[in-house]
């Protein structure tokens, strides 16, 4: 007869225990991956802003997806609007006199040989005497000349008689134009005078089309000969005179666009191309004047006017996104994505890392794979990170 092996009681206890303790394990490592993953479901939640179409109209929220867009190195420069030196013009008087007669005012439109101002003057009246007598003097001596001439011609009449009467002639049909000359700078008809005219006043002209920028006289006033009386601009040759710095002058060439700014047309970006790039350098800054004509000219362009232009010196096709569909969180960027559910809007915050900025437009690399044809927020983007930011403190509590 065989004998039973006995285990010792305290043995088998043990066992019992250790089973009894590994089963415990398992079933608190399920528990704890259960809570785990309802808590990254749940923390994914608390990411999305939901809001409702009467919210998303009051925010005048932008959807759209994304594009490649030209993005542009840039040189920045300021300068002013100016019009090339043949659009200007000042009108002055080569006479002294006095001012009868102002016929526009700063800002009026004119047109070239348009009168802007009467002048009157005992001098102007004494040029037109003047030449009314020698005009007259010298139709005397022209048929003197012409009685002589028949007469040498015909051997009767003396040598030194003929050529006195041409030189004298000569003499008078010389002074007659150099009269007439004047009188054609005063803007006198020469023929009216011969008719026997006396202008009392004469008219100032605009030697070209443009705008008056300054009237520098007042009626009744006495302005001395070259004086500065009014300027005329033909804003429609208005261009952007930027200065370059020395430092990007060698990024800088003919045929580059520039984009700027005037206060006079806010929020408005207007356009130009660079036609001239200057030769030598403005010692105060040290910098060259460049040249651009404007593409896009509207608004009330005026010489003078500072700008801030943006000279684009290369291009490449990248995403970009605006700057507004941008938000910071921790020294991280993120752009929202765009679904809708019904009614409402959904946004979930995408990490990605900024490039290059061209103006509003900021160049986007995702850190994730992205699916095509996603919708983004386009603005507000700081607007919908602190209403997530809200609803994990709201959690939290």
């Amino acid at each position: 007869m065989k004998k039973l092996k006995y285990i010792p009681i305290t043995a088998m206890l043990m066992a019992l225990t250790i089973i009894s303790c590994g089963e415990s394990k398992t079933e608190s490592d399920h528990d704890d991956a259960t809570h785990s993953e309802t808590e990254e479901n749940h923390s994914k939640e608390d990411e999305i802003v939901t809001l409702t179409a009467k919210q998303y109209d009051v925010l005048q929220m932008e959807v759209d997806t994304l594009a490649q867009r030209n993005m542009s190195g840039y040189v920045e420069a300021n300068g002013q609007l100016e019009v090339p030196p043949q659009n200007e013009a000042t009108i002055t008087t080569v006479v002294g006199a006095n001012v009868v007669s102002i016929e526009v005012i700063e800002g009026d439109k004119v047109n070239k040989g348009q009168t802007v101002a009467y002048l009157s003057h005992p001098n102007i009246i004494q040029k037109q005497t003047d030449y009314l007598n020698a005009y007259s003097n010298s139709q005397f001596l022209k048929k003197e000349y012409e009685r002589q001439k028949t007469l040498y011609d015909g051997g009767v009449g003396s040598g030194a008689n003929f050529q006195k009467a041409e030189a004298e002639y000569q003499a008078s049909r010389s002074m007659v134009n150099g009269l007439e000359a004047q009188l054609q700078q005063l803007n006198v008809s020469a023929s009216g005078v011969r008719n026997g005219t006396i202008y009392q006043r004469v008219a100032l002209r605009s030697p070209i089309q443009g705008f008056v920028e300054k009237v520098e006289v007042k009626t009744g006033q006495y302005v001395e000969p070259q004086t500065d009386l009014m300027e005329i601009v033909d804003i429609h040759h208005v261009h952007a005179d930027l200065m370059v710095f020395e430092k990007d002058v060698y990024k800088v060439k003919e045929g580059q666009k520039v984009t700027f700014n005037v206060q006079s047309i806010p929020g408005k970006e207007l356009t130009a191309e660079i036609y001239s790039v200057g030769k030598t350098f403005e010692q105060n800054p040290k910098a060259i004047h460049v040249h651009a004509e404007i593409e896009n000219k509207e608004g009330n362009l005026i010489p003078g006017m500072y700008i801030q232009g943006r000279i684009q010196t290369d291009n490449t096709m990248t995403t970009a996104i605006p700057e507004s569909a941008i938000a910071a969180d921790g020294g991280k960027y993120y752009v929202f994505t765009a679904e809708k559910e019904g009614d409402n809007w959904k946004f979930t915050p995408t990490e990605i890392a900024k490039g290059t900025q061209d103006n509003d437009w900021v160049a986007i690399d995702f850190l994730n794979k992205i699916e095509p044809n996603t919708k983004y927020a386009y603005n507000n983007a700081y607007y919908l990170i602190a209403e997530m930011k809200k609803g994990e403190l709201g959690d939290d509590d």
